[in-house]
């Protein structure tokens, strides 16, 4: 049982570290279509002192643009957070996520 349970935990640490290096490598994935306008969203309310809003997308599902929503996030101190947002380039669009700076 305790072969088992080592064996599960190694599986499961592998698989973050997967993760995260596949998280390290930018792709950039440029779309012949324009995403449409992007939608106006009603802000819940605050819900707590230090929160920050993340506006709204449209995120490239590799057919369609699919309208991802708002959301709340923990600010970072001394930090701004920089909205995402699609460029036209010659190759087609291309999206750049918000991150913080």
């Amino acid at each position: 049982m305790q072969t088992l349970k080592k064996i599960t935990i190694l599986i499961c640490f592998i698989g973050l570290i997967g993760t995260g290096i596949m998280n390290c490598a930018s792709r950039v994935v440029y779309v012949r279509k324009a995403p449409p306008p992007v939608r106006v969203e009603v802000r819940p309310v605050k819900p707590y002192a230090n929160a920050v809003w993340v506006a709204g997308y449209w995120k490239w599902n590799g057919r369609n643009h699919v309208w991802t929503s708002g959301r709340w996030v923990k600010a970072r101190r001394g930090r701004t957070f920089v909205k995402g947002h699609w460029q036209k380039k010659p190759r087609g669009w291309r999206y750049v996520p918000g991150h913080w700076r």
